[in-house]
Parts: structure tokens; sequence; C-alpha cells
């Protein structure tokens, strides 16, 4: 038997498991999520690139070449999580292929070596974007044009984007059929999604509200760019609203512009600001871990543990009557 090119299934003129075929490549796409997809092609690009460069082979790669070039990512400021990654999309590419990845490698160890000593010179403290809570939130759309479409839409994704402590990947690919209206505000259905991988599903609400209002803010960028069905939030060019989403950079570049309007250093701010702004400014107003976790939908509560205790590091401090 020839094994399809794909990675599943026969190939050559046997049209009888042509069905069957399209639909194991179905399910195999739908292993990961599109934005894991997509940072997976990227970081494979890079790497591939980087052998170019040097005239060495990408697939199947030594082990030993995957470790300079892991070092040569962390020399120019990457992150390890993002190091993480580009290993991960690595051995996916190799998996794809048939090869052994570099990490089952007899070579494997000193690639080992070199993650953990990237990762202990970084360090083991996270290094968050600044959260736009409610107040950093309310400066940024006070300080967008009223009246541009652009602005428009980038209104409606700060304010939406916080109010669900939505990953940026979620918000680059919200649809409006995930969307629907109540009395109280809004309700999102999520699919399949980073925490639920197996697609059952959840459901968070968007309250109306009164101070950022979310809904109102949407419905005008929705209303504005006659967008009644697709993609949630889409590119403007000249003037109108594409066919298309925006990608998660988008959302990343978005908030740093609105930051940067407000005054502050855009530097210090991210796709993450939104959902970090969500969950400092909860647990500032005194929502419990498991409120919060509604609607951020964490896996974990540690996570939203840390976002609670900075959030009230100075309420009742032991400092406070004396200092």
């Amino acid at each position: 038997m020839i094994i399809d090119p794909n990675g599943i299934g026969p190939a050559g003129r046997d049209t009888s498991l042509a069905a069957p075929l399209a639909q194991a490549r179905a399910y195999a796409r739908a292993s990961r999520a599109p934005a894991t997809r997509l940072a997976y092609r990227r970081d494979w690009a890079a790497f591939t690139a980087w052998c170019h460069a040097r005239d060495q082979g990408a697939l199947p790669a030594d082990p030993r070449l995957v470790a300079l070039f892991l070092a040569h990512e962390a020399a120019r400021g990457l992150r390890p999580s993002s190091i993480g990654r580009r290993l991960a999309a690595i051995a996916f590419a190799h998996r794809q292929a048939g090869c052994v990845p570099p990490q089952a490698q007899p070579q494997a160890g000193v690639l080992a070596e070199v993650i953990a000593g990237i990762r202990r010179q970084a360090g083991t403290a996270p290094r968050r974007k600044q959260a736009a809570d409610d107040r950093v939130l309310q400066a940024m759309l006070a300080a967008l044009p009223a009246t541009n479409l652009k602005a428009i839409r980038d209104r409606a994704l700060l304010a939406f984007g916080m109010a669900g402590a939505f990953r940026r990947s979620e918000l680059a690919g919200l649809r409006c059929d995930q969307l629907d209206r109540t009395p109280e505000g809004m309700t999102v259905r999520f699919g399949a999604t980073k925490t639920d991988p197996e697609g059952r599903g959840v459901c968070i609400a968007i309250p109306e509200g009164r101070r950022i209002r979310p809904v109102a803010l949407l419905e005008a960028w929705l209303e504005a760019a006659g967008i009644t069905d697709g993609a949630v939030f889409r590119d403007v060019v000249r003037g109108q609203a594409s066919a298309g989403p925006i990608s998660d950079r988008t959302v990343a570049r978005v908030v740093q512009r609105a930051a940067q309007a407000a005054g502050y250093d855009p530097a210090r701010f991210g796709g993450h600001s939104l959902r970090a702004g969500f969950l400092t400014s909860g647990a500032r107003a005194g929502a419990s871990l498991f409120r919060l976790k509604d609607v951020s939908r964490h896996r974990s509560t540690d996570v939203l543990a840390a976002y609670v205790r900075e959030a009230g590091l100075f309420t009742d401090h032991a400092g406070e009557t004396f200092l």
C-alpha cells in the first residue's frame, strides 16, 4: 500500500477510499486550532529560512542544529514560551513528514540542555503586558476619534475584548453566529477552544454595561460596517470593511495604538492586555475566582489567583496604619 503524501491513507487510483480520506484529513486538520496551525507555519518558516541561510538541511534536522537555532532565537530576544512553540512546530513538521522529531533523536541531550539553559537564564517570573483595566480602557476609548470607521471598529474591539476576557486569537476569529442578543446584553458561544479542545462548548455573557458599554460599541461597529454574518472584526481598507477577519497581530496593534493615543507607553501593552484588564478589574471589584473563571475560561485557578493577589496588594495592607 502506498501512503498518501499528506500522511493519511493510501494513495493511488482507488476511488473507494476518497470520501474516508477526505474525512480523515478534515479531522486531522481539526486536531489543532487554526491559530496554532498558523503559528506553527510561521515558526517552521523561520527555522527553514535560518537553515537555508547557513546551507543546512531543515528536514530531517539534527538536534544539535535545532539547539543552535533556538540559541540564536533566544539571543535576539525571543521569549522562552515562543522558543518552546518554535520547537513544537519543528517536531510537528517532522512527524507530518514521517521523520523522527529532533527531541527523540540520539543527540537530543544537547538540545534539552540548551532549552533548560534558556529558561533558567530568562528567569521563572513571566513578563506580563500591562493590564488594560477599566480605567485604562476608558482612557483609550476616549482618545480615539469619533467618526472614523477604523476607530469605531477599534473601540468595539477594545471594549468587547476586555468585557469577554478574550484571547487575541478568539477576538480575531470571532464570528457573528457566535453572538446572541439578550435583554441584559449579549452571549458568546465558543466551540473548541484552548481550554475546551474537544468542542463541548461554553457560553459567556457580556453585560450591557453603563460605563464602557461593550455591547453598544460592538453593535455600532457592525451597523457602520454593514456586517450581518461572517467575521465580526475585519480590516478596514479605504474606509470599507474587508470580507475576511483580522489577524491576531492586528488585535495587538489596535491595543498599542490606543494606548499611545491615551498617553501610555505602547510597548507595555499587547493583545493580552484586554484579557488581563478584565481579570484585574474583576479582582479589584471583589469578584470570586469562580466568577472570574466563568468569563475567562481558564483551565486552572492558579493564574487567576495571581491576578487577584496583584489587584489587592494595597487592600488591607499590613503597613497601612503606621506608614
